[in-house]
């Protein structure tokens, strides 16, 4: 039996082979080639496999949701084979004797520039569908697996650690479980792995070995624990764990539809955590009653250059429109420290957890933050979407941000563009100077929404990217919950209500507390949803305490 002792990240057990991420070398660089017509037949052979590929996909989406979601991949198929567009790679090749790889690329960048710069609207977002052509075209000329994962039965997926832009990536069907060398509980694959409701973990070192790559394995998110090739105790224990986790399943689904209530009526909001459009499918599966956090900076992070307003605004109606009439939570672009994107050129910074990022990149690139309120507004005419701001720490910032909305409800209106001019605006409380600013904060805002994992960071100086720090990183410090406390009380003073949206909210061993301090929402994972209701509904809020606050 060989046994690799990692930390859980997120709690379940699964059993599958063990496949290592291979990062891809994605750095085109011009070089120069002497058998042009093998270049060629490489290019030839890298449009047939992207077209097939489209063709595939078109093929799916027309079976799962008709005509016009096929249509998409059709056009990318058709556009693949444009004369103009080939004949402009053909031409770079010939006159460079340049490879393909750069070809594609020039040719590429050379059409979306001259579609972005199209008066028209239309034109404009057609510049999006050139890039991912190319890149399409781009990918299997370098051997990029789509979806990262080249396997037909699901994996467990092991890596160093996952950068955000690489688990957007990822083919999510065919992951059972995360385990990860480095990483921690509170990084981006986690997340992700607790959205999905899947095992993950972090920290298992140098002792998850390569040699394994393909070898079946166990995975428990409780313990920490990779097995292989396991004794029969260690497999009956697993097998026990299975058996106990399916009956928990079954009894979670006993769950949906009842109300989120105490025993003795007090109610509490169950939303959910999303970083995509597609994750609402696990929201609605999970019966989450709305959704606290959608991550809108994994539509800047999914992308090779700025979203547009068009691409924005589709991706938050379709979010909107699916939670038919239950409010949305969606957070404004928050990169930055541990979330880098290149085309945004931030400055290497010492700190960047201390750095330019989240409410301040806003603030300072106003075009930028303009175009993500339009796309924002807009989808507000196509369900209850509310706005909310990360990283505030002062009075000004938030006037500033409700100062930008206003410019941008006055343009819409005098466009004539529908929106919803009530629209609820929320900022996130996860600094020490929030909380401490959060009765003059409450006044100016709908809603607080406790961002525990960077609330934690900074009160108590831990790095949340760490894995190292252990008992260091304590969330359940009483100086996080007093903050807590803090907020909720300046909340409800000042007539607004207060949520968590950070990973803390899924604690069962906090929810008493979280009672007794007064937290009206709890924005969670999807698969958390069902077990916080089943507790709440065991829970007597009036017999709640607050001694966790206390030493």
């Amino acid at each position: 039996m060989i046994l690799i002792q990692g930390k859980g990240a997120s709690k379940g057990i699964a059993k599958g082979p063990l496949y290592f991420f291979k990062k891809a070398d994605t750095e085109i660089v011009k070089t120069v080639v002497e058998d042009l017509e093998a270049e060629k037949a490489r290019l030839e052979e890298a449009k047939a496999r992207s077209i097939e590929q489209l063709e595939a996909l078109a093929e799916k989406a027309r079976e799962e949701a008709g005509d016009e979601s096929a249509i998409l991949f059709e056009t990318h198929a058709m556009f693949v084979e444009d004369d103009d567009y080939v004949e402009t790679i053909n031409d770079c090749m010939e006159e460079e004797s340049c490879n393909a790889e750069y070809a594609v690329k020039t040719a590429g960048e050379q059409f979306a520039a001259m579609f972005a710069a199209m008066d028209d609207a239309y034109m404009q977002a057609r510049a999006s569908d050139i890039r991912d052509v190319t890149q399409r075209i781009l990918n299997n000329l370098m051997g990029v697996v789509a979806g990262g994962i080249d396997s037909d039965v699901p994996v467990l997926l092991a890596a160093d650690d996952l950068a955000p832009s690489e688990t957007l990536q990822l083919d999510k069907s065919k992951i059972v479980g995360f385990a990860l060398r480095e990483g921690s509980g509170n990084g981006h694959t986690a997340i992700l792995a607790r959205t999905m409701g899947i095992p993950a973990i972090c920290g298992a070192g140098e002792t998850l070995d390569e040699a394994y790559e393909g070898r079946t394995a166990y995975i428990d998110g409780e313990t920490g624990q990779v097995v292989l090739d396991p004794d029969e105790i260690t497999l009956a224990a697993f097998q026990t764990k299975f058996e106990k986790q399916k009956k928990m399943k079954e009894l979670m689904e006993t769950m949906k539809g009842k109300e989120d209530v105490t025993l003795d009526g007090r109610h509490i909001k169950l939303y959910c955590n999303i970083g995509s459009p597609e994750d609402v499918t696990a929201v609605l599966n999970n019966d989450g009653q709305g959704i606290g956090l959608f991550r809108s900076e994994f539509l800047y992070l999914k992308s090779e250059d700025y979203p547009t307003e068009d691409e924005q605004f589709e991706a938050y109606k379709t979010v909107a429109a699916a939670m038919n009439g239950k409010r949305v939570i969606i957070r404004t672009l928050d990169i930055g420290a541990d979330k880098q994107v290149p085309y945004f050129n931030l400055a290497k910074e010492e700190n960047p957890a201390l750095g330019v990022r989240a409410i301040r990149i806003c603030l300072n690139r106003p075009e930028v933050f303009r175009t993500q309120l339009r796309a924002l507004y807009r989808a507000s005419a196509f369900g209850k979407v509310a706005i909310m701001f990360p990283m505030i720490t002062s009075v000004w910032e938030v006037r500033e941000c409700k100062r930008a909305c206003d410019a941008v409800m006055k343009e819409l209106t005098k466009e004539g563009i529908p929106f919803n001019p009530d629209t609820e605006l929320g900022i996130m409380i996860e600094t020490p100077s929030s909380v401490f600013m959060a009765n003059d904060l409450a006044k100016e805002v709908d809603f607080f929404s406790v961002g525990t994992n960077d609330l934690t960071q900074y009160t108590l100086a831990c790095d949340r990217q760490a894995n190292d720090l252990g008992k260091f990183f304590d969330p359940h410090h009483p100086a996080v919950l007093r903050a807590l406390k803090m907020t909720a009380d300046a909340a409800h003073a000042n007539g607004i209500w207060v949520g968590i949206c950070g990973e803390l909210g899924a604690d069962l061993e906090l929810l008493e507390t979280f009672m007794a301090i007064g937290i009206d929402e709890l924005s969670v994972s999807p698969a958390s949803v069902l077990p916080l209701r089943a507790e709440i509904r065991k829970t007597i809020a009036k017999t709640c305490t607050l001694d966790k606050l206390e030493l």
